[in-house]
């Protein structure tokens, strides 16, 4: 398809993108050893240097390699933003192993899935989450686990501190019994890295088509989905982002280094490449490992310029809340970036009259690495669409039969692109791509004659919660597990503050049963934006002469009963 889009680029925005590097080994030789002696990252007040992150990550690679694991083995990293999130994530993949990111707050049927699903054979963890692990791992294929403290790279004064707060005054380490035994070894971060410094590291031989991330994301089956992502698609998506970015590369901070804030987590891939875009061109990042303590989180944002700040609607609305927050300084915010959800134009409106900056929204998708449209980031009002196709993207509208559609047409959204995932994991893939090779998004959504998108609703049933995507069949599965239950359906609803919420509809097996009584049941295995935020209970689900439950009328029942509230 032609392009024609790229005439509305920005000056100084190519339309390709120049892939300097072929892999994340290259990528992380070049970045380190160009960027050694500035910042890296700021956590909980304790900075580091690229070089010192360098020598981190590569003492934990020689670890890895002397487990003896087979190349391409994969091992999963558990944790929230904190010191030690990217050195793991380099040392894994130096060590030519695949990475797959975890959600800490899983439950455990949701990390077992995970780990099984990915053939996991090891795991760095933060203590937090390991009496969620010490549940299921017996049922896994981990042989080593890593035990990280929240203060492990914060000095050893502050750390100690931390951690004995972390535990015993703010009780947020649960006790466990993860230990050595004949099924799995267990040891602490702090020991991985001081065994690995001496050790020979030997570079492995990686090709650009090489799986380098097995991302999970929501699944229509009812569990998450595994998605093969090479090296090159990492690479490429963070060249797709650096390109759209040059407008504000341009512009050099007034003071100091380029501060992107990272409050995201780092295990959603919206995160995760703004993160490896910033490594790209040498950045500092904060990183905040619990955004939802607003006062804390102002503070740190107080501590020094910031100039990239990425979030959710979510987020921009709890700071602009905060009375604080309009009191800082906004001088060297150079860009706001929304993503993972729509902004709502109230929100944009409060962001820019605080600010002085507007929000600039975009989208993408774990399947392109977060990599599809955006808005030009020169832009000085919010729009309300998802802007253009970024460099590299081809993106078309197409009906139901597979028919390319016209501007101005609505239709399903599909993709193509070096960034874009060509298999899931141990699925048939014949469903999700056209013949001619685009990913169908699910997304209902038009072009106009500049090649802007505007989406409109989602073909899937899929909800989107404070960013993170969220399956009906998923949550109906948990619910109807319960022995009281007879059957459930879940659709979203308008929600806010948070986009959408979780809505479940039940139909009793026992009359007994109460809201609070499913509310509890599904803490055990549903990570919290799963559970539904509304429970009504129904005598009969709506049904189609096949037995299919018909979600569209619960959906406007749910609708109808929001408009009379």
């Amino acid at each position: 398809m032609d392009k024609f889009w790229t005439e509305s680029y920005p000056e100084g925005v190519r339309a390709k993108v120049a892939c300097e590097h072929k892999t994340l080994l290259n990528f992380f030789d070049y970045t380190f050893a160009k960027y050694a002696q500035n910042e890296f990252s700021t956590n909980m007040g304790v900075t580091y240097s690229y070089e010192e992150v360098d020598q981190v990550s590569q003492s934990i690679a020689a670890w890895i390699q002397s487990l003896g694991l087979a190349q391409g083995s994969t091992i999963g990293i558990m944790m929230p933003n904190v010191n030690q999130y990217y050195p793991i994530v380099a040392g894994i993949i130096r060590a030519g192993m695949v990475l797959t990111t975890i959600n800490p707050l899983y439950t455990g049927r949701e990390l077992k899935h995970q780990l099984i699903n990915s053939d996991a054979r090891a795991i760095f963890i933060l203590e937090p989450f390991c009496y969620t692990l010490e549940k299921i791992i017996d049922d896994t294929d981990i042989d080593n686990v890593v035990i990280s403290s929240i203060g492990d790279m914060l000095g050893t004064a502050k750390g100690m501190v931390v951690n004995l707060a972390a535990k015993h005054l703010k009780k947020a380490v649960p006790s466990h019994n993860l230990v050595s035994n004949s099924n799995y070894k267990v040891i602490d971060f702090k020991s991985v890295v001081k065994l690995g410094k001496p050790l020979p590291y030997s570079r492995p031989v990686i090709s650009p088509d090489d799986l380098a991330i097995l991302q999970y994301t929501g699944g229509t089956t009812g569990v998450a989905k595994g998605m093969l992502v090479t090296h090159y698609n990492v690479v490429v998506a963070t060249a797709q982002f650096e390109e759209w970015f040059q407008p504000i590369y341009k512009k050099a901070p007034q003071t100091g280094q380029t501060n992107t804030i990272i409050a995201l987590p780092l295990y959603h891939i919206y995160a995760f490449i703004l993160m490896l875009l910033g490594i790209r061109v040498g950045q500092h990042l904060t990183l905040v490992t619990n955004p939802r303590d607003i006062d804390a989180f102002v503070k740190i944002l107080g501590k020094r310029p910031f100039h990239i700040f990425p979030a959710v609607n979510t987020l921009y609305q709890a700071l602009l809340a905060n009375p604080k927050f309009k009191s800082l300084d906004f001088s060297q915010l150079q860009l706001s970036l929304a993503g993972g959800m729509a902004a709502t134009p109230a929100t944009a409106k409060n962001w820019q009259e605080t600010t002085g900056l507007p929000i600039i929204e975009g989208w993408g998708m774990s399947e392109g690495l977060g990599v599809g449209t955006a808005n030009p980031l020169i832009n000085t009002e919010y729009n309300g669409n998802i802007g253009l196709p970024l460099p590299g993207i081809d993106i078309t509208i197409r009906d139901d039969d597979g028919n390319t559609l016209g501007l101005d047409e609505v239709g399903e959204m599909c993709i193509k692109g070096d960034n874009i995932v060509t298999s899931y994991h141990k699925m048939d893939n014949s469903s999700f791509f056209t013949e001619d090779g685009y990913l169908k998004t699910g997304d209902v959504a038009s072009m106009n004659d500049k090649g802007y998108i505007q989406i409109y609703d989602r073909k899937k049933d899929m909800l989107i919660v404070s960013g993170f995507n969220v399956f009906p069949n998923e949550v109906e599965n948990v619910i109807e597990m319960h022995p009281k239950v007879a059957e459930c359906s879940v659709v979203g609803v308008d929600n806010e503050l948070q986009g959408q919420s979780v809505k479940a509809y039940v139909v009793k097996s026992d009359q007994s049963l109460t809201e609070q009584e499913i509310k509890d049941f599904c803490k055990e295995d549903l990570t919290g934006y799963k559970r539904p935020s509304y429970i009504e209970f129904i005598d009969e689900l709506p049904k189609s002469t096949v037995g299919k439950i018909l979600r569209h009328e619960l959906r406007t029942k749910a609708s109808q009963q929001q408009q009379q509230q």
